[in-house]
């Protein structure tokens, strides 16, 4: 007799199980579309927008209760806008072509910033006093210089004194 083991999930699968319902209820779109925008919006596009919700048509149960397709908000940064706004029609040839149907019949565009601005702080000052010499402490047995230098920043970072405590 031959038990089965549990096949292993990897963590992006249990993430969509759990984000896809979200997303569906709150923006009507899923991890599948935003993991494939890039492809979907193409290099000119794909740096500098983001989808943002799906809104479909409410069905009153009227003449036409069957499916209709929704407005799909895409967010685009700046003058690139213009530029998106006259590839729309090939923008959502594609998103169609991903979905399968005709999902989409306009995309709304909405201007605002897409890309995330990292923002470096600056290096830590280095130790001091009593601070120093026990990051020192903590260094002595380490031989490889790579590591030396890691726990250095951390140390440095960790061992800063507070702003406001000075």
């Amino acid at each position: 007799m031959m038990s089965k083991r549990p096949v292993p999930l990897q963590i992006a699968e249990i993430a969509n199980g759990i984000m896809d319902p979200v997303l569906a209820r709150r923006a009507g779109i899923s991890t599948a579309l935003l993991g494939s925008w890039d492809e979907i919006a193409g290099e000119d596009f794909a740096d500098c927008t983001r989808p943002e919700k799906i809104a479909w048509p409410r069905r009153d149960g009227g003449d036409e209760a069957g499916y209709q397709p929704g407005v799909l908000t895409i967010a685009c940064e700046g003058a690139r806008a213009l530029f998106l706004s006259h590839a729309q029609g090939e923008l959502i040839e594609r998103i169609n072509g991903f979905f399968g149907f005709p999902a989409i019949r306009q995309v709304r565009i909405v201007q605002k910033p897409v890309s995330v601005q990292l923002r470096h702080r600056p290096a830590p000052q280095p130790l001091r006093g009593e601070a120093a010499r026990r990051l020192d402490a903590m260094m002595e047995g380490i031989e490889s210089d790579a590591l030396k230098r890691a726990v250095q920043r951390l140390g440095t970072a960790v061992l800063q004194p507070k702003r406001g405590r000075r």
